[in-house]
């Protein structure tokens, strides 16, 4: 998936009914969540948070309609991605008037990065159907004076600034994994969580500064074993700030079945274990982590991430 600063090969338009539809995927929770050091940080700066793209979608529909008619999102619901198509708007010069429309198959309010694949959808229809081009970081600004973002404008595992909506590191493709996931129930509010969140002392954030660069080197060598060891331990330290009560029963099927390692939704209400599927006895694997994660309090879901 191309980032969202390039229109999807379509001509400027400027006449009402044209339309354009652009795609984004969802993110399973992260790989790694913290803060990052740095000189004199007020609170809340440094957040970041590494994507694990899945097989999820969002998708947006984009029509122009004529001078006066207003700006309409279906369904009604969706007000973030109605700021966002307007915001792009004027930042392109078009009145704000059109019609979008928006299906996804990421569930809500879970950690899935929905509300991230709506708004960078939406982007990249509205940039399609004007032919328009905003740089990264400006998309990115856009889009974080919503909500804080994940970062599914970006291809493969990225580290990113989810409260400034600045890429900070590409990682890199991983292969594909199955994550077999337990939902443990309820909502998150995203920008809620983000405004009550406890800030990180500098240990912590020199630990994560830490764990960003064994992740980064693990992601690189195609490492799963090491990949595996930072997602799990952030999955716990992640514990203190909200806490899955699904987590030390989790982490032990992961040991039983050997899996790659944990990955949290980590301002969400998912954990997972994350199996590589070329694995010798990945089916017999997968099917015990299953049955066994059916026993945990909660819904249990399997999700594809998107490999190289």
């Amino acid at each position: 998936m191309s980032a969202p600063v390039a229109p999807l090969g379509a001509a400027p338009a400027t006449a009402a009914g044209r339309a354009a539809v652009g795609t984004a995927n969802g993110t399973f929770g992260e790989l790694l969540q913290g803060a990052l050091p740095g000189p004199g940080e007020a609170e809340g700066e440094g957040r970041f948070l590494v994507t694990l793209p899945v097989a999820r979608w969002s998708t947006a529909q984009f029509e122009l309609r004529e001078p006066g008619s207003g700006l309409r999102v279906e369904p009604a619901g969706k007000s973030k991605a109605r700021a966002l198509a307007a915001a792009l708007l004027k930042e392109l010069g078009h009145p704000p008037v059109g019609v979008l429309s928006l299906t996804s198959s990421i569930p809500e309010g879970k950690g899935l990065a929905s509300s991230s694949a709506d708004l960078v959808a939406t982007a990249r229809a509205v940039l399609a159907v004007t032919g328009g081009r905003v740089p990264g970081r400006r998309l990115g600004e856009l889009l974080t004076s919503i909500e804080p973002t994940d970062g599914v404008m970006y291809p493969g595992v990225v580290a990113f600034d989810h409260r400034r909506g600045v890429l900070l590191r590409k990682l890199g493709p991983l292969p594909a994994l199955q994550v077999v996931a337990v939902d443990q129930g309820g909502l998150v509010d995203t920008l809620a969580f983000n405004h009550s969140a406890p800030d990180f002392t500098q240990d912590e954030r020199r630990h994560y500064a830490r764990l960003l660069d064994d992740l980064t080197w693990a992601v690189a060598d195609g490492d799963l074993a090491g990949v595996g060891k930072v997602s799990t331990e952030s999955a716990a330290l992640n514990q203190s700030r909200m806490p899955n009560r699904n987590f030390a029963e989790l982490r032990e099927i992961c040991r039983e079945v050997s899996g790659v390692g944990l990955v949290a939704c980590h301002s969400g209400t998912m954990m997972g274990i994350a199996l590589d599927p070329r694995q010798d006895g990945y089916r017999a694997q997968q099917s015990l982590a299953v049955r066994l994660a059916g026993e945990l309090p909660g819904r249990t879901h399997l999700y594809r991430t998107l490999g190289d």
